[in-house]
């Protein structure tokens, strides 16, 4: 990996932190669970196998080779999976330009996508540790569902790849589907270079091997040199006090910063502590709120990371890794990503499964608002107006990440006219990742939600609530989850989606 860029200038190889970095990362080799401390050595000891992929991941290509000609006649991939288990293989898809449909939502409309293509010509791929995750399980029976009422067998058409002995795993294979198993001692957010990310990505054609043989050379690379390692990870931890810009500007890796979002935020943001990474348009967007800067090549940000995306891939799990050494924390947990999940059955449970109606305080041109202010423009000048100094802004849209895309712009809009570090996430899929760091970070996040209409909706087999309800109760469990830590906080609800959309971006051009 080539380093470059002025932050470099500050790195101090001689400080007490570097020296500590380089012992942790001599021990991060040998796999020394007691690496982060004596309280995070069990969650260690049971996650670090990752450090291996890049050769052990080798075992797998016969078997995936073996899965790609089982499959060949179906073209079109459906990958089910939140967080780690979809992130990665969206990103190697993006960047070899394979088409791969990420099904890592609630939403009905963004549903529709899914389930009305050509069925007899599909695979999906069903990824998950356990198969407890309420979203990938509700895909899983809405998919296995829509298959036999169009006369096909769902065994002839999904793939699952899950850790060995899980309940998914036994179910699956109890009802003859084909299973992949994964290593069951690499966690979700560092799996990309195993079965969860290689699977999905060599049946839709990727070069898996080149992935993994570029992974292998850099980390061989940095075991006989550590010092971009271990230079990236000093300056995260001390040219950054929270946030770190990163673009894909100019880059051939389309996802990259998405995929390094989720590793960073989830893997660092506990104890309230961590650095929130922040994926952006731009070198001058990235800088904003005076987040340290980092692309992936050219020469506008503090720092230049240069390599191919396997070596990525790699280098990125170590440093964050070495990260959670130099913060003081466990990289490997999730503490507070639960919060949602039991929110979320809370709703439900209050709701008997039936989205009730919910009343805004003020409705504006079809965009009802959930919070203060008269007016859509006011209620996002008095939203600004709240966040903490040093703090952030978190948008958190739960939408349809095809159709709804324009919505994205906002984070932009919002970091110019507020010059606050703002992120964007698509819900639920950002539950799996900055989630986890909008509870247990730094306490000074300002969250805005952007909910709407469902144009259809789909009752989720075998349980008692459609997706829509889902989708709702999960953005309303969160809500929760942040309104009782007293953060700012602002739901905005669109009647109709395109207008809505359009309505926002322009109150918040006008701020």
């Amino acid at each position: 990996m080539k380093l470059s860029g002025r932050a470099l200038s500050k790195v101090d190889r001689q400080s007490e932190l570097y020296k500590s970095l380089a012992k942790a990362h001599v021990k991060i080799a040998a796999k020394d669970a007691n690496t982060w401390g004596a309280a995070a050595a069990a969650e260690a000891a049971i996650r670090l196998n990752w450090v291996d992929l890049p050769t052990t991941s080798a075992a797998l290509l016969p078997q995936l080779d073996a899965l790609a000609k089982k499959f060949s006649s179906l073209s079109r991939i459906i990958l089910c999976g939140m967080g780690g288990s979809s992130l990665g293989p969206e990103v190697i898809a993006q960047t070899y330009k394979n088409d791969v449909f990420i099904f890592d939502s609630t939403d009905p409309n963004y549903a529709v996508h899914a389930l009305n293509g050509d069925l007899s010509k599909t695979l999906v791929i069903v990824s998950s540790k356990s198969g407890s995750t309420i979203e990938t399980a509700s895909q899983r029976a809405l998919l296995a569902q829509k298959f036999e009422d169009a006369g096909l067998k769902p065994v002839d058409h999904f793939l699952f790849v899950t850790d060995p002995g899980s309940p998914l795993d036994v179910d699956a294979r109890a009802q003859g589907f084909t299973v992949l198993n994964a290593d069951p001692q690499v966690g979700g957010r560092f799996s990309v270079l195993g079965a969860f990310g290689l699977a999905p990505s060599a049946l839709s054609g990727s070069p898996v091997k080149s992935l993994l043989d570029d992974s292998r050379i850099e980390k061989e690379s940095f075991i006989a040199n550590a010092q971009p390692v271990l230079d990236t990870a000093y300056l995260l931890a001390t040219q950054s006090a929270q946030y770190i810009g990163f673009t894909d500007a100019q880059s051939d890796m389309p996802g990259l910063s998405d995929w390094i979002e989720q590793l960073i935020a989830e893997s660092t943001g506990k104890n309230s502590v961590g650095r929130l990474p922040i994926a952006t348009e731009n070198a001058v967007n990235a800088a904003i709120g005076g987040a340290l800067t980092v692309s992936y090549c050219g020469n506008e940000t503090d720092l230049v990371v240069e390599g191919a995306l396997g070596a990525h891939f790699i280098f990125w799990e170590w440093v964050t890794a070495l990260l959670g050494l130099a913060l003081k924390i466990d990289p490997f947990n999730q503490p507070n990503v639960t919060e949602a999940k039991e929110q979320t059955s809370a709703c439900l449970a209050e709701w008997k499964n039936e989205l009730p109606e919910l009343k805004p305080r003020q409705v504006d041109a079809g965009v009802e608002i959930f919070g203060e202010g008269q007016s859509l423009t006011d209620a996002l000048a008095t939203f600004i107006e709240d966040v903490k100094e040093g703090g952030y802004i978190a948008i958190m849209a739960y939408l349809d990440r095809r159709d709804d895309k324009k919505i994205a712009e906002l984070r932009s809009i919002l970091a110019a006219k507020s010059a606050r570090p703002t992120s964007f996430g698509w819900g639920p899929r950002f539950l799996h990742s900055t989630g986890q760091f909008h509870k247990g970070g730094q306490q000074n996040g300002s969250f805005l939600q952007i909910t709407g209409v469902t144009h259809t909706d789909y009752q989720i087999p075998g349980q008692s609530f459609s997706l829509r309800t889902l989708l709702m109760a999960q953005a309303i469990g969160d809500n929760r989850a942040l309104a009782a830590r007293k953060y700012p906080l602002l739901r905005l609800h669109l009647q109709n989606r395109k207008v809505g959309i359009d309505q926002i971006l322009a109150a918040a051009k006008n701020l």
